[in-house]
């Protein structure tokens, strides 16, 4: 089965005062019906990767091609494949919730029977009826999200972009949000997020891509990555200025059953296959350090992330 969108060699330079290489070099492939996700920190290339895949940038070098159109040398054809759910809201708040979704219909070519027909379809499946007169500024930043993604989806498209959809939202908003994207694939809609938060990406995605500093780290489901990588359970270990971490990363490696251990600004962390019994001898090696907290991670896609930078996911 052909990829629905395949980029390969995706590079991005910003030439200037200061040379900035947004991409270097991305390659992936998105299976048709896929729920894929581009997971990193803020400044990874996430949004850089987006934005030249629906065709709002152009490469500096690389190939994008979305459902077999090349998006750079045909982005109008490409175009037609392609919906997009931007990081900042776009809705014109000159229009109601039923305009926006009606004249998205027409500027695609629907006819005004058509265009009728389908805006009251997404306002059904997007449960905004009630809503189909309400401005854009009279909604919470959920629904306006709801009403962005059934505007991006009003032509049908085989793809659909999301670029950090869960930004901004309330967690209840974000649950009805993540309901939504799953029913897309009802509807055999691809659909690629890009995502700073880890656990919406672990519940949301089959297949997700790792990236910082514009490459990719690391590629597959949520199961394989955290298997690929042994990632282990972490101690994090923070304590006052001035505190000898070296000596105190000498003592925790020391103890049975550490695998490994990291000394970063006013901390140590400490992996191990398993937490059990772990915590009190910690403390114990502790003893004399000022430590000012602890906290104990379990197997996650930041532990997989921090493995492979050594950084916070959230940074």
């Amino acid at each position: 089965m052909n990829p629905i969108v395949e980029i390969q060699e995706l590079t991005k330079i910003y030439e200037g005062k200061q040379r900035v290489v947004a991409l270097d070099g991305v390659d992936l492939a998105v299976k048709p019906g896929e729920l894929f996700g581009l997971l990193g920190p803020n400044g990874a290339g996430k949004t850089t990767t987006i934005s030249i895949a629906t065709t709002r940038a152009l490469p500096t070098m690389g190939s994008v091609c979305i459902a077999g159109v090349d998006a750079v040398a045909h982005p109008a054809l490409a175009r037609r494949s392609i919906g997009v759910v931007p990081q900042y809201n776009t809705l014109d708040r000159s229009l109601t919730v039923y305009e926006n979704l009606f004249y998205h219909c027409a500027y695609f070519g629907m006819s005004r029977s058509e265009s009728i027909r389908r805006t009251r379809e997404l306002l059904r499946q997007f449960y905004l009826e009630e809503r189909a007169k309400s401005y854009p500024n009279q909604l919470s930043g959920g629904l306006q999200q709801r009403v962005q993604i059934a505007r991006a989806i009003a032509h049908k498209p085989a793809i659909l972009f999301l670029d950090e959809p869960s930004a901004g939202l309330d967690p209840q908003s974000r649950l009805a949000m993540w309901e939504a994207i799953r029913n897309l694939r009802q509807e055999g809609i691809t659909v690629l997020l890009t995502t700073h938060y880890m656990e919406e990406a672990d519940a949301l995605c089959e297949r997700i891509a790792i990236i910082d500093r514009g490459r990719v780290l690391a590629l597959g489901s949520p199961l394989k990555l955290k298997q690929t990588f042994g990632v282990f359970t972490f101690f994090q270990l923070t304590v006052r200025e001035g505190e000898d971490l070296e000596l105190l990363g000498k003592k925790i490696a020391a103890l049975p059953g550490i695998e490994s251990v990291e000394v970063s600004g006013f901390g140590v962390r400490a992996f191990a296959q398993s937490a059990n019994g772990l915590l009190p001898a910690i403390v114990e090696a502790a003893q004399g350090f000022n430590l000012r907290d602890i906290s104990v991670n379990e197997p996650s896609l930041e532990s997989v992330f921090i493995k492979l930078t050594g950084r916070d996911l959230r940074e």
